[in-house]
């Protein structure tokens, strides 16, 4: 483990500490700790306030403005690419498809300012980002094909006002939520995002064009160029690595011809979201079920999220207060999202690995990419800019943030006390049923439709998984052991 007063190299600040119990709870099975002892405080950065952690750094404007940027470019294809994804399932119109495009940046945008900056109870003002996409995607198209949009956009709403109802109750569980289930989880969901960027470089087998060599070459040659960014510079340059790569990257396919510039050139100045553009939403206790129950896993990993997180960056926090704020800003920016016909909005992982891999730990800094995402979705010639840079590329760049995050979830779990064969046998089974749907997908393609929705979330099987048997083996198992000592009459003892 580095000291927390070793500066890393190629930074202008310290790597972030590393508390003993991430998850903020003692190996104790039965009892959760208070909040974690505080770790060594690190130095400041040189432009930094005496007494200010880096999390709440106001950096220079310009420097702020020019990294959240870069968390911008690395997360814009997760809105682009969902709201393509739904338009395509459900055959909306293009007119419908740039509506709903605008109202996902405007929407991811003010949930990063949500998150980041934590207004009132909501938000953990913590460095992080909001996006649709992922199983709540799948789960809205799903609802919308059976039911109709009106109906999958009440179910979002329906969810959302869930989800602040049942938050009092499952923050009295993160008990059963230590460094163990967290950290299983963190790899699960790493591992999951390599598989979605390494699919936006290859294609999907069976599909034409599926690993075509133009299109791998792009995606390694990004990886490449931001390996050699992060080699040969220091400082500032260094931090923008990601964002160098991606750039290097564009021009490289432009000028070998893989980028159309018509679409960006179509269209007016201004793109507005709609208000309800289905119509009304309707409201189906019985359709949104699947949604409401997903919500609970989505608790659980934005549990997770908050956690690794707030380690990333070195921060101490009180997860029974930092988690609940978590999952109200995610409640609010969906509930809001609802309206404007989006799926859930959830906190996304994406930024945690770009985060680690520049060194920058200010919220401000993803506060500012909240901005210029807002700014993207009212500007919609840059919205169509954006949507030009190649796929592959997006990819190779996803892949190396989002392993960083797998990283981290490995990191967690070597400070959860693998060396007992119980702790290495709930990670094991938990992340051999997580895995299932990701490494072999339509696993469960003889399942009815909504159990098999919820299956093929590797990250929500995983997370159940984890929990269930971290209770039975870390909760139940001992106070059944130990009834038969405490019930033994004096003489037998």
């Amino acid at each position: 483990m580095s000291s927390p007063r070793k500066m890393s190299p190629g930074t202008d600040q310290p790597p972030a500490p590393e508390p003993a119990d991430p998850a903020g709870l003692t190996h104790s099975p039965d009892l959760a700790a208070p909040s974690a002892p505080a770790a060594p405080t690190p130095p400041p950065a040189p432009d930094a306030l005496p007494g200010v952690h880096p999390v709440d750094e106001a950096r220079p404007l310009g420097r702020i403005l020019l990294f959240g940027v870069q968390h911008v470019l690395v997360m814009a294809a997760t809105p682009i690419s969902a709201i393509f994804l739904m338009s395509a399932a459900l055959r909306l119109d293009a007119g419908l498809t740039v509506n709903l495009l605008s109202a996902a940046f405007v929407l991811s945008g003010v949930g990063s300012l949500v998150q980041s900056l934590g207004p009132w109870r909501f938000g953990p003002r913590l460095p992080f980002v909001m996006l649709p996409g992922g199983a709540p995607l799948i789960l809205f198209i799903a609802i919308a094909e059976q039911h109709g949009l009106p109906t999958a956009a009440g179910a979002v709403l329906l969810t959302a006002l869930f989800t602040f109802a049942a938050l009092p109750l499952f923050s009295r569980l993160l008990a059963f939520f230590p460094a163990l289930v967290i950290g299983t989880m963190i790899v699960i969901v790493g591992v999951n995002l390599v598989k979605v960027g390494a699919v936006l470089v290859t294609g999907r087998p069976g599909e034409p064009g599926f690993a075509d060599p133009v299109n791998l070459g792009l995606g390694m040659a990004t990886i490449g160029f931001t390996v050699v960014f992060y080699l040969l510079f220091t400082g500032v340059v260094r931090q923008l690595a990601v964002m160098l790569g991606l750039l290097a990257g564009t021009a490289l396919a432009a000028a070998l011809g893989h980028i159309g510039l018509d679409r960006a050139t179509e269209g007016g100045l201004i793109g507005l979201p709609e208000l309800m553009p289905f119509g009304s939403p309707q409201f189906n206790l019985l359709a949104a079920l699947p949604l409401m129950l997903y919500s609970l896993a989505s608790m659980a990993e934005a549990t997770g999220q908050t956690v690794i997180n707030a380690e990333a960056v070195g921060k101490e926090i009180d997860r029974r207060t930092a988690v609940p704020r978590t999952i109200r800003g995610d409640a609010l920016t969906s509930l809001f999202g609802g309206f404007f016909g989006l799926p859930l909005m959830v906190t996304s992982g994406e930024n945690i690995g770009i985060v680690r891999v520049t060194g920058v730990r200010s919220r401000y800094v993803t506060a500012a990419a909240g901005v210029v995402l807002i700014a993207i979705g009212f500007l919609a010639p840059v919205t169509r800019a954006i949507s030009v840079i190649p796929a592959a590329v997006i990819g190779g760049t996803a892949m190396v943030v989002f392993a960083v995050i797998t990283v981290l979830g490995v990191q967690m779990l070597g400070r959860s006390d693998l060396d007992r064969h119980t702790n290495t046998f709930v990670c094991a089974v938990a992340l051999a049923l997580g895995l299932l749907p990701i490494l072999i997908p339509g696993v469960y393609a003889g399942f009815p439709p909504n159990a098999r929705i919820l299956l093929e979330s590797g990250v929500a099987v995983g997370a159940f998984t984890a929990v269930v048997l971290n209770i039975l083996f870390h909760h139940i198992r001992p106070r059944i052991a130990a009834r038969p000592a405490s019930v033994r009459p004096e003489g037998d003892r």
